[in-house]
């Protein structure tokens, strides 16, 4: 299983992320050519090698033409509408927005607003979001399965920011990384930036030590600052092995007096924030009254923000949450080209025996729509190749 791991001993930010991703060998040109994708005007990309207290590492940047622009102070809308209305697919265009609408959560709460009532300062600029963009877009491009990343360190003293001077981490930040392993060790700094916590708690499997695997490449991304220690992100590529045990828990109640126009909100919105499943079930409770149980399958350290979605969204008055351990196949995606186009496909194995084959679902969906075809057929296409 391809794995990423992030060692974040100096912290994390977007441009980091990607300068670790291009020299773990992500194509440059291919970047431009997605993020162009966006539609967004008045801004050149830099990438270059540099030296961070004798480390060789590579520093991504984005460089805005200040003659045309100003910044501008988007909401969580009108990022949307960028994001909505680019060439991006589906998948990438998903996650890009679970990522800001993380960061539009926590501000909101740190404003006491509606989400729709805050407009983004620093977080909204060009610069953010084509960190946030080129992150997922080169994750998904590297292939990559899976994501563990180490304790953050989150650095101190203090910063200035469009609300005025504030403790290190900043307000969002630290509302980002609630549930998240965190340290300084006294470096005066900010280390870890809203956009940085945001992509790595939005995509990351696991947090922790670094798990047993089989490292094939070792890549440094730079950051701005010249620190100490040096300021770069290492990130460790490599194979953790097949068929991988984790613990999960399962966190389940049973209702019998919620409106059920509410049951599809409340699965949607605990699948958008992390839970790995979530389902419901018609029990018939004590006195012979029907009922749903709801059932969420979630990794760990997302049981207590999924527990607070159901306490929050349902008529519950507790849950019940056991451990479990879950046994998964291995899993690779392969692009295979058919005849209407290319298709990812997803394969999974044990003992390095073909199990299951499945296409995937919005690839198929974009060719049966363009070329107005059933959707089945281009399933059927997808899977000759195999």
């Amino acid at each position: 299983m391809k794995t990423l791991y992030f060692d974040c001993f100096s912290g994390i930010s977007g441009d980091m992320i990607i300068g670790a991703l291009i020299d773990l060998g992500l194509d440059v040109n291919f970047l431009k050519k997605e993020l162009k994708k966006l539609n967004l005007k008045d801004y050149d990309i830099e990438v270059k090698k540099v030296m961070k207290n004798g480390i060789d590492s590579t520093k991504f940047n984005v460089v805005e033409n200040h003659k045309h622009h100003h910044h501008e102070e988007r909401n969580l809308k009108e990022i949307n509408k960028i994001i909505d209305t680019s060439r991006l697919d589906i998948e990438t265009k998903s996650t890009i927005k679970k990522i800001f609408l993380k960061i539009a959560t926590a501000e909101a709460k740190i404003h006491n607003k509606f989400i729709d009532k805050i407009h983004f300062h620093e977080i909204g600029t060009i610069d953010t979001i084509i960190d946030i963009a080129g992150a997922v877009i080169g994750f998904k491009k590297l292939g990559i399965e899976k994501i563990y990343c180490s304790k953050l360190n989150v650095g101190t003293g203090f910063i200035e920011f469009s609300h005025g001077k504030f403790p290190v981490p900043a307000p969002a930040t630290a509302e980002i990384l609630k549930n998240v392993p965190v340290y300084n060790n006294n470096i005066e700094a900010e280390l870890v930036t809203p956009t940085g916590a945001a992509i790595i708690t939005t995509l990351a499997d696991k947090f922790g030590e670094m798990p047993t695997m089989k490292v094939e490449k070792i890549s440094y991304g730079a950051g701005t600052k010249d620190l100490e220690q040096p300021n770069v992100l290492r990130v460790f590529l490599g194979d953790i092995g097949k068929n991988e045990n984790e613990t999960i828990n399962i966190i389940e109640t049973n209702i019998d007096n919620m409106n059920p126009e509410i049951y599809p909100y409340v699965v949607d919105k605990l699948l958008e924030n992390g839970a790995l499943d979530a389902y419901l079930t018609n029990i018939i409770m004590k006195k012979g009254r029907p009922a749903v149980k709801l059932t969420v399958l979630s990794e760990v350290k997302d049981t207590d923000k999924l527990c607070n979605i159901i306490f929050d969204e349902t008529t519950t008055l507790g849950v019940r949450i056991n451990p479990a351990t879950r046994k998964k196949l291995e899993r690779e995606i392969k692009i295979t080209k058919t005849k209407y186009g290319n298709v990812r496909v997803k394969i999974s194995k044990l003992n390095n025996k073909v199990k299951n084959i499945m296409p995937e679902y919005e690839d198929c969906v974009r060719i049966a729509k363009k070329y107005k075809i059933p959707l089945k057929r281009v399933y059927g296409e997808a899977k000759k190749i195999f």
